[in-house]
């Protein structure tokens, strides 16, 4: 975790792999160890930001399958990154991208078996898009 810093706070400058809630940009709450090793706390301001992670099952998570999974989003504004030891893809949806068209692709994905999807943090507008 990295990112500009205020007294006691930090934003997120990269996408979380493992850590639900929280997405790229929020900013967080940072409390220092006896050691002086800071740790993040409670969101104290969204970025209003998707994180949605997918295990890639295309040619069993490849690095070209999951280059092609980061490529098909890439082209509707979404950043990701790719991980390989996990066969894992994690997304960054900004909230100007086309929501729509972002959660027909991972819905498309979905049911023709080219992935498996986690909603890692969704704020309300991925969620009322998705409803409608």
């Amino acid at each position: 975790m990295c990112g500009f810093r205020w007294s006691g706070t930090a934003r997120l400058d990269n996408i979380p792999w493992f850590v639900r809630g929280i997405a790229c940009g929020d900013v967080v709450a940072t409390e220092p160890d006896e050691e002086g090793m800071r740790w993040a706390g409670e969101v104290v301001r969204r970025s209003d930001n998707c994180t949605i992670r997918l295990i890639v099952l295309r040619d069993d998570g490849s690095e070209a399958a999951r280059q092609s999974v980061l490529n098909a989003f890439h082209e509707l504004g979404v950043c990701g990154e790719g991980i390989e030891p996990f066969r894992m893809v994690a997304l960054d949806v900004p909230p100007t991208a086309d929501l729509a068209k972002v959660q027909r692709l991972l819905k498309h994905g979905v049911a023709k078996e080219w992935w498996h999807m986690e909603e890692g943090c969704i704020p309300a507008e991925w969620r009322a898009t998705s409803a409608g």
